[in-house]
């Protein structure tokens, strides 16, 4: 069931007249908190409840037109064609904007409950949750609709609001500022909440901001910035434990013996030792990702998972299941119904998207080691990954070495190579999941998009239709589309 948002409810229902007794209302148990209890339980609503994949992997070079007759939606059509996205609901860039926000309010309320206690010391550890919250849904909103950061145009790129205090007025004014104002209040978030964390807060800790997943969150935001020592720094520090390959998944012992369902139950667990943060969110990707018409052919499995660096085969493969003709199905993102009532027949679908990863924190490291010139340091991470992803995994065989990913990228350049390397073991790692538009977005990736029609539409590395739209709601409180 689809429904919508506090913010178009509040633009919607409300006349001038209604504004101030609506206002002086107390709409939920936010406006008496009063015990870091209750602060907590208030945090569990500060993460985006809303879901990228759909629109992540339909814009990428993951998705390829399968022809007419396959499942269509909006928010697959428009992404495919670089459209804006005629869609508000589920899965959708404007459901997730608008997601991002209300876990921003709820960040905010938290923090302003905490700045009035008598004893804000016993808010510590809510309070570095609040900040790691904040920061991560404005991060992913500056990455969704706006240029991505870059220290040479950052400072005259438009940003998007960010907002520090809770909203108390029913149509606030906000400006969008610049991409590099809005990493400088990110990075203050980010610093002064990563030491407040305590994981004896939770009961279920990948859930929240747990340590891990804080320095996962902090390694991913200077991966973005280009600070390589930070990033790698912060990356390090979640692999203190020494067992690195222990954190990554099991794709080619454990997760090879296991049914689809089976695999659908682990992949997005708390108790999975990969999964560092974890988000519920609305959201049917898990019911059309590999049945949309837009969306990984054959072509694009070839692409993917044809060949790699070590010489060996991908451990995915193991995995990949074909549904009818041409859907490809990779079981990671499993639908769970909830329904709207105990005795309903209706309800919501939801999937839990694994937000951060042990993957993208070893994927982290080895990147920015790479530009730091530790190549071989670099090459020791991308060798633990490929121990647990490579099928019948043999090092004598499947060792990389630099000579090697010189050879099969016809370079002499090793950090190119290693870096393409990075690249392609990350697209494979995280098919059907959306991360493969961040990088597209990082290193400025052209995309081709054919159409069954004959038709082709093309993405290049500087192209405006690579940011998202801004909801046109938006502009009532004053803020600027994206030219596109």
């Amino acid at each position: 069931m689809k429904k919508l948002t506090l913010y178009t409810l509040i633009a919607l229902g409300l006349t001038a007249t209604g504004c101030k007794k609506f206002l002086e209302q107390s709409p939920d148990n936010r406006a008496s908190l009063e015990t870091p209890e209750q602060v907590a339980q208030l945090l569990g609503t500060a993460y985006p409840r809303a879901n990228y994949m759909c629109f992540f992997e339909s814009a990428s070079d993951n998705a390829n037109d399968k022809g007419f007759g396959f499942y269509t939606e909006n928010t697959n059509v428009d992404a495919y064609l670089f459209q804006d996205v005629r869609e508000d609901q589920e899965d959708s860039p404007e459901y997730y904007w608008n997601a991002c926000y209300t876990a921003i309010a709820a960040a905010n309320q938290a923090l302003e409950t905490i700045s009035k206690a008598e004893k804000p010391a016993d808010y510590a550890a809510q309070k570095g949750e609040a900040l790691l919250a904040r920061a991560y849904a404005h991060f992913m909103l500056a990455t969704v609709f706006c240029e991505t950061y870059d220290p040479a145009t950052a400072a005259s790129s438009p940003g998007i609001p960010y907002v520090t205090t809770p909203e108390k007025e029913v149509i606030k004014q906000y400006e969008r500022k610049t991409v590099a104002y809005v990493y400088e209040m990110i990075e203050k978030d980010l610093l002064t909440g990563l030491p407040l964390i305590n994981d004896n807060l939770y009961t279920v800790p990948r859930y929240h901001f747990n340590k891990a997943a804080a320095n996962a969150f902090a390694a991913r935001f200077y991966l973005f910035k280009q600070d390589w020592t930070t990033c790698a720094s912060y990356a390090s520090v979640v692999f203190s434990s020494g067992n690195i390959a222990g954190m990554l998944r099991p794709w080619n012992t454990t997760y090879k013996t296991l049914t689809y369902n089976e695999l659908w139950a682990v992949y997005a667990k708390a108790t999975e030792p990969a999964n560092l943060l974890l988000i519920h969110t609305p959201s049917t990707w898990g019911r059309y990702y590999y049945t949309f018409r837009y969306s990984m052919d054959a072509d694009v499995r070839d692409e993917i998972f044809a060949s790699n660096p070590t010489g060996g085969g991908w451990a995915f493969e193991n995995q990949t299941y074909t549904v009818g003709t041409n859907n490809y199905l990779i079981p990671k993102v499993n639908e769970h119904f909830i329904r709207s009532s105990v005795n309903a027949d209706i309800g919501t679908a939801n999937v839990v998207v694994p937000a951060l990863t042990a993957e993208e924190v070893l994927f982290n490291r080895a990147e920015a080691n790479t530009y730091l010139g530790l190549t071989d340091a670099a090459l020791a991470d991308l060798n633990i990954y490929a121990s647990t992803r490579i099928d019948d995994y043999n090092p004598a065989a499947h060792t990389l070495t630099a000579q090697r990913l010189r050879t099969y990228y016809g370079t002499n350049n090793l950090q190119l190579a290693l870096i393409q390397t990075i690249l392609d073991f990350k697209r494979a790692e995280y098919a059907q999941e959306g991360m493969r538009w961040l990088d597209i977005l990082r290193y400025h990736i052209p995309v081709i998009h054919n159409t069954a029609e004959g038709e082709t539409e093309e993405l290049t590395g500087d192209d405006k239709r690579r940011l998202f739209q801004i909801p046109q709601s938006a502009k009532i409180s004053g803020i600027e589309l994206n030219p596109r």
